[in-house]
């Protein structure tokens, strides 16, 4: 089993229950929903989501996604480019992320400072 992260709000997470899938205006305006290793996230989240409560990750298993994944060079919001290193590839999920993919929700708080940290149940 091969496990990815996706950074969401509780919000979006709700309203993905209610659907049935979770989507993001990524998916529309890019073509994919952004996601990270557990290597990245938390450069990611330090970038783009910096100070922000109420998020949460998606702990998904990439084997049981119904949408294709890509592993790609990272593309940026403008102004949150987190720091990456020369060849880094990012995880991609060209689709609606099915729920029974997820196979985690983890709280993912700020600390006091307004950086993250990762988790120590992104390992369990």
């Amino acid at each position: 089993m091969s496990t990815i992260l996706h950074i969401t709000s509780r919000a979006d997470w709700a309203d993905a229950q209610a659907k049935g899938f979770h989507v993001t205006p990524s998916l529309e305006s890019e073509g994919f929903i952004h996601c990270s290793t557990a290597a990245q996230v938390v450069r990611v989240a330090n970038s783009v989501f910096p100070g922000q409560a109420d998020l949460i990750l998606l702990k998904i298993d990439t084997e049981k996604l119904t949408a294709p994944i890509k592993f790609e060079a990272p593309v940026h919001i403008p102004g949150t480019a987190p720091k990456t290193t020369d060849g880094e590839l990012f995880p991609h999920i060209y689709g609606k992320i099915n729920l029974d993919a997820v196979i985690g929700i983890i709280d993912f708080p700020p600390n006091a400072d307004g950086t993250f940290t990762l988790p120590s149940a992104v390992d369990a």
